[in-house]
């Protein structure tokens, strides 16, 4: 299940605050929603969400790109900052196009950056021009 489908009474009724999206939405609502670029180049999808146990907030959306039935496919974390709910579309949008994406620092699904070295943390934000969180 995921935001395309979900019928959650929660997210049918969730204010909007600050931005396009429902205030509160469960995880599994989320997990494997598109994300399109605003060129409306499909982008891939979202695989995971990873979760700063310090401050309880998402800090990343991990997108699965390329590939064909999950072999070969790419892996990105990519800001939860860098995403806007596209609450019309019922999908993710990431400023970014295509080729800058493929260019990214990726991983494969058995091969997990540290995501909490300073320095990968940096090099993400960085990239993606977001501002990590602080603790």
């Amino acid at each position: 299940m995921n935001y395309a489908t979900t019928t959650s009474p929660m997210a049918q009724t969730a204010e909007i605050v600050n931005g396009p999206g429902p205030a509160f939405m469960s995880a599994s609502s989320l997990i494997g929603n598109d994300v399109y670029n605003k060129q409306d180049e499909d982008l891939g999808d979202v695989k995971e969400l990873m979760l700063d146990m310090h401050t309880g907030k998402i800090t990343y959306a991990v997108l699965s790109f390329g590939g064909f039935l999950g072999m070969g496919e790419k892996l990105f974390a990519v800001p939860w900052s860098a995403l806007t709910l596209d609450t019309e579309n019922k999908r993710f949008t990431l400023d970014v196009s295509k080729d800058r994406l493929e260019s990214a620092p990726g991983f494969d699904s058995d091969n997990w950056p540290d995501m909490a070295n300073p320095e990968w943390v940096e090099g993400i934000h960085t990239y993606y021009g977001t501002t990590p969180s602080p603790y």
